[in-house]
């Protein structure tokens, strides 16, 4: 049986405009918004950094809960975030840069 995984996310602008949505590809959007391939409000508002994602086996549950985040208010959208990203990270930044191989001194 094949596994899936939903992701919920949100997106952020430098001045903190929030854009949240619903994958099953979590690397694949990231690089969109990044990227501006898709024209809408992530394009028009530069939200181009990743804030923060929950996963979910379901996408019943993924998109309940997407709908549930975008009723909140900023305030309590903020809360979530910082809860886990006080400092407004990209954390999607070292996604796709090359791993530094590490070799032990005494390993030749």
């Amino acid at each position: 049986m094949k596994e899936h995984n939903y992701r919920v996310y949100f997106m952020a602008s430098k001045s903190r405009v929030l854009y949240i949505s619903v994958t099953n590809n979590l690397e694949r959007r990231v690089y969109q918004h990044k990227h501006d391939l898709a024209d809408g409000f992530s394009k028009q508002y530069r939200c181009h950094r990743l804030m923060y994602f929950e996963s979910y086996d379901r996408v019943q549950n993924a998109i309940a809960r997407e709908k549930q985040l975008e009723r909140w208010n900023r305030a309590k959208k903020i809360f979530l975030i910082e809860r886990v990203n006080p400092a407004w990270e990209d954390i999607s930044a070292e996604w796709g840069q090359p791993i530094e191989k590490h070799v032990h001194p005494l390993a030749s």
